[in-house]
């Protein structure tokens, strides 16, 4: 049964995949108009995330997110066409943050196995950081619809690329083909949606060891 999280008490971590900018004033004030918009931008994305997270997509409207983001009708719009740009973009930051934690795990003098598993524990320990963001992106995401799912499968491709580039950079023999990569990346995700629907505060570390080992074998890889 899916453990759903507080709404009341929902929050993103500050400084894993947003960061939490002050609420602006309202009247004048000496901030240029792109520095605003990037204020606004930013609040409004984590208040979708948060909502997304806590209610599904259900619970995710305008409305909502300006009332929680405490910015205006009219500053939403100035940031994004409607819920699902804005919904959209806090998804895009969700996987640049995660290629960027999986590049940074890169360990050029690694075997193969190291380097795999090294990119395991990014992945589950990013998302042990922020599990509301985790939450919002592995569950409920896909309630968006064929658009969500398209822009799954694009992260996804984007996620095993990185990898596959990175075992073919150590190994002496030609990696496991992108697919394989795919499909492991998948499995991954599917455990990882599973721990986070099940529990509201799963222990996504915990999936690493077994990961390990099927991953290992799917991927053929070298000590």
């Amino acid at each position: 049964m899916s453990e759903r999280i507080d709404p009341t008490q929902v929050g993103i971590t500050d400084g894993v995949f947003f960061t939490m900018p002050p609420v602006l004033s309202r009247g004048r004030h000496e901030l240029s108009r792109e520095k605003v918009l990037a204020i606004h931008r930013e609040r409004l994305m984590i208040a979708a995330t948060e909502l997304l997270a806590a209610d599904g997509y259900g619970g995710v409207g305008v409305r909502e997110i300006t009332a929680r983001a405490r910015v205006s009708r009219a500053a939403f719009y100035a940031a994004f066409d409607d819920k699902n740009a804005c919904v959209f973009a806090a998804y895009e930051r969700f996987i640049e943050v995660l290629l960027s934690r999986l590049t940074a795990a890169v360990v050029p003098s690694a075997t193969e196995t190291a380097t795999v598993n090294s990119f395991l524990m990014a992945y589950l320990s990013t998302l042990q950081l922020d599990l509301v963001a985790a939450r919002a992106f592995h569950v409920e995401f896909e309630s968006l619809g064929a658009a969500a799912r398209k822009c799954r499968r694009e992260g996804t491709i984007r996620l095993a690329t990185l990898i596959r580039d990175a075992q073919a950079a150590i190994s002496a023999t030609p990696p496991a083909p992108l697919g394989d990569h795919i499909g492991g990346l998948y499995a991954v995700r599917d455990l990882v949606s599973d721990a986070l629907d099940q529990s509201a505060s799963p222990d996504l570390l915990g999936l690493l060891p077994v990961m390990s080992v099927w991953t290992a074998r799917l991927l053929n890889l070298t000590r």
